[in-house]
C-alpha cells in the first residue's frame, strides 16, 4: 500500500511482521511511534530556541508496547530515551527542565491514551567524545 499527502513523497507501508506483513517497509504501528519521536524532537527544538538554550545533539527513541485490552488491539506505554549533548558549562537542570517541557508538549503523545514515560541522559560535549572513543 501506498500512503500519500500532498507536496510530500508517498511511503510504501504494509502489516508488520507480527501481523503476517512482508517487512522491510513502514508500517502503521512504526509510523506511529516515528511520529511521537519526530513530534518530540520538533517540539523540544521550539523549547530551545525560545529558551535560547543551547545545545549541540539530540538523539530520541521511542519504544511502544501494544496489548490486547477488551478485544482491541492498542498502545498502552510509550517509552521515550532521550540522549541530549550540551556544550560545556551548560546547565544540566535546565536541559532536563526543557527536556520535559518537550515531553508534555508534544501534540502526537498527547493525542494518544497510553501512558508516558520519559527517560532523559543529559552529557558534556567533551564526555560524550570520551564515552565514544572508549567504544
Amino acid at each position: 500500500m501506498t500512503v500519500s499527502a500532498p507536496g510530500v513523497p508517498p511511503i510504501e507501508t504494509a502489516p508488520p511482521p507480527e501481523f503476517d506483513g512482508p517487512g522491510g517497509v513502514w508500517s502503521p504501528e512504526t509510523l506511529l511511534i516515528a511520529a511521537v519521536a519526530d513530534c518530540f524532537i520538533l517540539t523540544f527544538r521550539a523549547v530551545a530556541r525560545a529558551a535560547r538554550f543551547e545545545w549541540i545533539a539530540l538523539d530520541c527513541r521511542v519504544e511502544g508496547t501494544l496489548e490486547r485490552i477488551e478485544g482491541q488491539a492498542r498502545f498502552t506505554d510509550f517509552a521515550t530515551t532521550v540522549r541530549l549533548v550540551v556544550p560545556a558549562g551548560a546547565d544540566a537542570t535546565q536541559a532536563r527542565r526543557l527536556l520535559e517541557r518537550a515531553e508534555h508538549g508534544c501534540l502526537v503523545a498527547n493525542s494518544l491514551r497510553g501512558k508516558r514515560a520519559l527517560s532523559t541522559d543529559v552529557v558534556t560535549a567533551e564526555s560524550a567524545t570520551d564515552t565514544a572513543q572508549r567504544t
